[in-house]
C-alpha cells in the first residue's frame, strides 16, 4: 500500500510495477517481452556471495543425510548440522543453546477404503465408484475410522466464500452432514477475465487446500472436487496413484474440525452425476460463473468408510536470531525447508531422494544468509533464520510455525522464502511467484534492477504455486512474503536453453533419486539471487517499512487486523 512504503522506492521501481490508483501493480510484461528487451548479456555482478554455498548443498544432500525425512536419521544428522552451523555462525538459539522447535506430527495410513455407493440415482448414476479409479478419498480426522452414510449430494459451484470478491457459493445453504461437490481452481481462470478473481491466476481461493476448509467451516461431511487437468495442473494419475498416506499436526481436536472425508471425483464421473439432473459439465459450470447462482442439489446419496492406521511422529524446525540494535521485538524472517523424502529401499541401485535442488539447496542458501549478516553490522530489527520441516508432507512444519511462532506474526515485518536455488548459472530474470500480491516487490524490483536484471511472474500463475510451499503458511495469517528465484533467460545461452534445464529436472530428478549434487553445477545465479535476498532484508530490517499485501488481496484484511499492534 502506498503509505507503507518510503518515497526513494516508488521512484526506483520498474514501470512494469508502476502502482495504478487502485493501489495494486499494473500487469507485468511477458517474460518475451521482458526477454526481447534485455537481449545483450548483463555485466555479471554479485556472483560471489558466500562460498560455502556449495559445501553446504552437497554436504546436506548426501548419502550420509539419508535423504532428509522427518522422523529419522536423517532428520537428526541434518538437524545437528544446521545447529552446528547457527552455533559456529553466532546466532541466538531460541531455548537457551538449542535452536530447535519441536513439531508434533501424525501419519494417517488408510489401510482400507471402501467403494463410494451412490443411492438414490438415476439410471445414468452407477452403484458404487471404484477408489483411485473413479475417486480418491481420505480422511485428516486422527481417528482409526470414519464412515458417512447416505449423505446427501449437493453441487457449490467453486465451493468459495469471498467477501472481497462479493462471492459466496454457499449462501443459503446449510450443508451440515451432506456431500459438497465443487470445481476445482476459481472463476477468474474458467472465464480468463482479468476483472474476475485475479484472472488467469489462481487465487488462494481456487486452492483444492482452501474448498476443504470451507467446506469444513460450512460443517459438510464429505467434500468431493471435480478433477480437470488444466485447472488442477496436474492429471488425474497426480492425484489418485500417489502414495495414499497422509500426515498432519497433532491437535487436541484430533482435526475434529475438518470434513469427515475429502478427495476428488473424475470429470466423467461429475458428468454421470450431473446427467441425473439432466445437466453436464459445461452447463453446471454456466450456472457456478452466473452472478446469481444458487446450490443445486444432486438427487443422490454417497457413503463410504474408510479404516486408518495412525502413528505419531515428533520432529523439528530449527530456528536462530540476530538480536535487533533498535527494534529487538520487530523481526524480518528468512525461511526454508530443510526436508525431503528420505530412503526408497525398493530402489536396488540407488536408495536416497538426495533433494540437492529439494531442498539443500534453500537450506544452505539460509545457513549462507545467516553467515553473510552476521558478518555485517547488527541489523535494528531482528532477523530470524526459520528451516522448517516436513513440507514434503503438506508444508506441515511452516504450518507449526504459523499456528505457533516463536516470534509474533503481527510484529514480523515479512518474511522470504527459498525453495529450489537456481543451479543453472546467472540470469537475467528473477522471477516473483504470486507477482502482483504485495508491495515488498518493489524493493526487490529496485535491487534487481541494479543487478542489470528484471522481474517477471512465474509462467505459469494458474497452477497456484504461490499456495504451493512454505511461504504460504504465513501468508495465511497475514504476513507478507517474497517469494522469488532466478529464472529462465541465461545471461549468454537464452531463455529456450534455460526452460529446457528446468524441464530436464522436472523430468529426471524433481521428487526422484535423481536430484543429487552436480559438480558441473553453476552456482553464480545463485549466488547473485541470494545478494538480492539479502538486500531486501537488510532493507526491512534497518527502515521503520512495514510492508503489505495490495488492496484487493485475499489476505489482506487479516494483516489490516493486527495493524494496532504495529502502531510505534
Amino acid at each position: 500500500m502506498k503509505d507503507t512504503v518510503k518515497p526513494a522506492i516508488w521512484l526506483s521501481l520498474a514501470s512494469a510495477l508502476f502502482l495504478s490508483a487502485c493501489d495494486k501493480p499494473a500487469e507485468a510484461p511477458s517474460n518475451a517481452a521482458a526477454a526481447s528487451a534485455t537481449t545483450e548479456a548483463p555485466a555479471l555482478v554479485d556472483t560471489d556471495f558466500n562460498p560455502k554455498l556449495a559445501e553446504y548443498i552437497k554436504t546436506l544432500s548426501s548419502d550420509e543425510f539419508q535423504g532428509r525425512a522427518p522422523a529419522t536419521k536423517g532428520e537428526e544428522l541434518t538437524v545437528a548440522f544446521i545447529e552446528d552451523n547457527f552455533r559456529r555462525i553466532g546466532l541466538k538459539g531460541i531455548d537457551g543453546d538449542s535452536y530447535k522447535q519441536p513439531v508434533s506430527l501424525v501419519q494417517i495410513d488408510p489401510k482400507n477404503v471402501t467403494a463410494m455407493t451412490l443411492t438414490g440415482g438415476g439410471d445414468t448414476v452407477p452403484d458404487s465408484l471404484a477408489y483411485r479409479d473413479d475417486m480418491i478419498a481420505w480422511t485428516t480426522q486422527v481417528v482409526d475410522k470414519v464412515n458417512v452414510a447416505e449423505s446427501e449430494m449437493v453441487f457449490v459451484g467453486y465451493g468459495i466464500v469471498a467477501p472481497e470478491y462479493n462471492w459466496n457459493d454457499y449462501e443459503g445453504l446449510d450443508v451440515k452432514g451432506k456431500t459438497v461437490v465443487m470445481f476445482v481452481n476459481d472463476p477468474g481462470y474458467a472465464t480468463q477475465n482479468p476483472e474476475l478473481f485475479n484472472g488467469n491466476a489462481m487465487t488462494y481461493y481456487g486452492r483444492w487446500t482452501y474448498k476443504y476448509e470451507e467446506a469444513a467451516r460450512q460443517g459438510a461431511a464429505m467434500v468431493l472436487i471435480i478433477h480437470e487437468t488444466a485447472p488442477a495442473s496436474y492429471g488425474w494419475g497426480v492425484v489418485a496413484h500417489g502414495s495414499p498416506i497422509k500426515f498432519d499436526l497433532i491437535k487436541e481436536n484430533k482435526n475434529s474440525d475438518r470434513a469427515q472425508v475429502e478427495g476428488w471425483i473424475t470429470a466423467e464421473t461429475a458428468e454421470k452425476l450431473f446427467s441425473n439432473i439432466d445437466q453436464n459439465i459445461e452447463s453446471m459450470r454456466a450456472q457456478a460463473l452466473s452472478g446469481d447462482f444458487k446450490p443445486v442439489p444432486l438427487n443422490v446419496k454417497a457413503s463410504v468408510s474408510i479404516d486408518n492406521n495412525l502413528r505419531e511422529l515428533n520432529s523439528s524446525n530449527v530456528v536462530g536470531y540476530i538480536e535487533g540494535s533498535k527494534y529487538p521485538d520487530e523481526y524480518v524472517l528468512y525461511m526454508a525447508h530443510w526436508d525431503h523424502l528420505g530412503m526408497d529401499f525398493s530402489n536396488p541401485t540407488n536408495k536416497v531422494f538426495n533433494g540437492a535442488q529439494d531442498n539443500a539447496s534453500g537450506t544452505g542458501a539460509v545457513i549462507a544468509l545467516a553467515e553473510y549478516f552476521k558478518q555485517h553490522a547488527q541489523p535494528e530489527r531482528s532477523v530470524v533464520f526459520v528451516l522448517v520441516t516436513a513440507e514434503e508432507r503438506g508444508l506441515l512444519g511452516s504450518a507449526w510455525y504459523a499456528a505457533n511462532p516463536v516470534f509474533p506474526l503481527e510484529k514480523t515485518v515479512a518474511a522470504i522464502n527459498m525453495d529450489v536455488m537456481n543451479v543453472y548459472g546467472p540470469m537475467k530474470d528473477m522471477v516473483v511467484v504470486g507477482l502482483g500480491n504485495t508491495d515488498l516487490e518493489e524493493i526487490l524490483v529496485k535491487h534487481t534492477k541494479a543487478q542489470n536484471r528484471y522481474a517477471v511472474k512465474e509462467p505459469n500463475p494458474e497452477a497456484g504455486i504461490a499456495y504451493r510451499s512454505d511461504h504460504f503458511s504465513l501468508s495465511k495469517k497475514g504476513v507478507p512474503i517474497l517469494y522469488a528465484k532466478g529464472g529462465n533467460d541465461h545471461y549468454q545461452n537464452g531463455s529456450e536453453w534455460g526452460a529446457a534445464q528446468r524441464a530436464e529436472y522436472n523430468s529426471c530428478c524433481y521428487h526422484k533419486v535423481g536430484d543429487e549434487w552436480d559438480d558441473s553445477w553453476d552456482l553464480r545465479g545463485a549466488q547473485q539471487d541470494l545478494f538480492l535476498y539479502y538486500r531486501v532484508g537488510d532493507e526491512l530490517a534497518n527502515s521503520r517499512l512495514w510492508p503489505n499485501w495490495y488492496q484487493g488481496n485475499e489476505f489482506r484484511a487479516i494483516r489490516d487486523a493486527s495493524a494496532a499492534q504495529r502502531q510505534e
